[in-house]
């Protein structure tokens, strides 16, 4: 989906930063974001590892309620302005940035994201009263329920609704959101759904040896394979809790069941969206949301120039917004960065995103010719072409520092040599024997990318390379570059991590059991080693002891296979109104974190 017409989906996430007149960037995180309103010159994470920024936090890290937010205020409307109209509210369909900044205000799930003034991230109990807890080699999960959680109507919050939001996963008409835990639980790809077919609508349940709710306040997960990563995976927004008698099924997607600090008020779909108090909403129970502003009035239809044009003036009402996800438009960043009073009411921040440039292996079947390619390859001048410096940094290796574990390793030497190596290449294609080597190459047809595609065919043909130029609808370029037997030799390809662990990037872009239409393995790499080795991870039952596993895998794959070169790491650039307070950035989602805003 390049350039995107939406913000950025999590996974075979197709955004970059500032595509296309400032598409929205996916995220990678940095050395801690936080939204301290400090600019970073240089790029978070660039020489750093994130290793110490992600942990598992303990029960008392998982209690309520959050912090207190130093000087905030109770009261006041909150303005968001973005430019998509949401896709979902419904949790189970929710993958997109800017729904998953906006769900965390009305929706909990079984564990979430607790993110300190330094940016450090822990996984904590949010409905649950931890983390969970492991047994059978990591194949079982268990998880308990806090005390005093209520939906929006003071109902208590039981095992047997959490249950159902995960069974309403498997109805036919869940298709947009993560699907990790019932497949984990039921078989993969669209397999899991033969468990339960019509969901739990038919007064039909999974089998106890699959999912367990022996009481009100204990869920169970039983699953095939051990997953280490589950406390990621039930931070999801689809793995919370959804009232039964609640459960419009598709219309669910207009009026999801509060069980956060906010609900819905009003809904227009396509034009707006207020939020309103949740008053049965007990802060004792939640270590991660506040509940400053009385609303949050959403509305739909500004362009990133229209909202960064709104917080540059900073007059009336737009004093009080901000924006979930549009980024600060390319070509107003000289003025947003040269105007002072913004210093304190912006931050630039690494996402858990990265743009890649993918090698088709079934056609380019020598090595040397792909590593000339990746030589050759202009990063900082792709990335100039996408807005520059606020719009992302130069990619060393294919994770983003997002990632726990992170290590700037640099095979390429991209970080000294931005406008590629053309003479490397020209070396590796004549040992090849392959100079002037055609190179069939596509890309979408945007601005932005027609721009991008001039610099690569220039740098391509320095390297001795002959470009054939392919330009695709944008519609369906995402559609053209996931067939398997495309005629395309490189294309842009991007991705972003569900989670800061490298389980939900490696598998999915390089596994060899996964090249199939429609799927992410851009490249189509095939090798049984790497398939093995990506099992051999999975299978460690510590995230911590697997991170610096799948860097060197990784690495591995990037300098011996080259399906493709990293180009950058996108980042977010963010501009609010000055009488906001308590705005930062969530390094996981790569968006602004609400849930401690208030008007001052």
């Amino acid at each position: 989906m390049t350039p995107r017409t939406r913000t950025p989906r999590r996974r075979a996430s197709f955004a970059a930063t500032a595509l296309a007149a400032g598409a929205l960037v996916l995220a990678a995180c940095s050395d801690g974001g936080g939204g301290s309103g400090k600019d970073k010159d240089s790029g978070p994470g660039d020489d750093k590892t994130t290793a110490s920024n992600y942990s598992i936090g303990t029960k008392a890290d998982s209690a309520g309620p959050a912090p207190e937010v130093p000087g905030a205020k109770k009261g006041g409307t909150v303005g968001v302005l973005q430019r998509d109209a949401f896709n979902h509210l419904d949790p189970g369909q929710i993958y997109y940035a800017d729904v998953l900044a906006n769900q965390m205000l009305y929706n909990r799930s079984l564990t979430s994201y607790k993110v300190d003034d330094k940016g450090r991230v822990k996984v904590v109990g949010d409905l649950a009263t931890d983390a969970g807890t492991a047994s059978d080699g990591g194949k079982t999960w268990k998880f308990t329920l806090k005390d005093g959680l209520k939906f929006e109507d003071g109902s208590p919050i039981t095992a047997k609704d959490v249950r159902w939001g995960i069974e309403r996963l498997y109805a036919p008409f869940e298709t947009d959101g993560p699907l990790y835990i019932p497949q984990w639980l039921s078989g993969d790809g669209n397999d899991f759904r033969k468990a339960l077919p019509d969901g739990p609508y038919n007064g039909k349940h999974l089998p106890s040896s699959v999912l367990d709710t022996p009481d009100d306040k204990t869920i169970i997960f039983h699953f095939r394979q051990p997953h280490a990563d589950t406390p990621f995976a039930t931070a999801m927004p689809n793995i919370g809790a959804v009232k039964q008698a609640k459960d419009t099924k598709q219309k669910y997607d207009n009026a999801p069941f509060s069980s956060g600090p906010y609900k819905v008020g009003t809904y227009k779909v396509g034009k707006s969206l207020t939020l309103v108090k949740n008053e049965n909403w007990d802060p004792k129970t939640d270590p991660i949301r506040h509940q400053y502003a009385d609303r949050f009035e959403i509305s739909f239809g500004h362009q990133f120039a229209d909202s960064t044009r709104r917080f540059l003036a900073d007059q009336g009402g737009d004093k009080n917004a901000l924006s979930f996800s549009n980024a600060v438009a390319p070509e107003m960043t000289e003025k947003v960065l040269k105007q002072t009073d913004t210093k304190a009411r912006r931050f630039v921040e690494i996402q858990p995103y990265v743009d890649y440039i993918s090698f088709n292996t079934d056609r380019l079947k020598d090595a040397k010719v792909r590593k000339a390619l990746a030589y050759a390859m202009p990063n900082g001048q792709i990335l100039q072409q996408n807005g520059g410096a606020t719009a992302g940094v130069v990619a060393t290796n294919y994770l983003s520092p997002a990632m726990d574990g992170y290590r700037p390793t640099d095979p390429y030497k991209k970080k000294a040599n931005p406008a590629g190596q053309p003479d490397k290449a020209k070396e590796l294609l004549k040992e090849a024997g392959k100079l002037g080597q055609e190179i069939v190459y596509a890309y979408a047809n945007t601005d932005v990318q027609q721009k991008v595609a001039v610099v690569v065919t220039q740098a391509l043909e320095r390297a001795g390379f002959t470009v054939q130029k392919k330009e695709i609808d944008s519609n369906t370029y995402r559609t053209a570059i996931a067939e398997v037997k495309n005629k395309f030799d490189i294309y842009r390809s991007s991705w972003g991590a569900d989670w800061p662990v490298s389980s939900t990037v490696v598998p999915p872009l390089f596994d060899g059991r996964q090249v199939a239409d429609g799927a992410q393995n851009y490249g189509h790499l095939k090798n049984s080693g790497v398939d093995s080795e990506i099992d051999r991870i999975n299978a460690i039952p510590d995230v911590k002891k697997a991170a610096p596993e799948w860097q060197k895998l990784a690495d591995k794959i990037l300098e011996e296979d080259v399906p493709g070169v990293p180009v950058f790491y996108n980042r977010q650039f963010s501009l609010w109104g000055s009488n906001l307070g308590g705005v930062r950035y969530h390094p996981v989602y790569g968006t602004v974190d609400p849930t401690s805003v208030y008007v001052k």
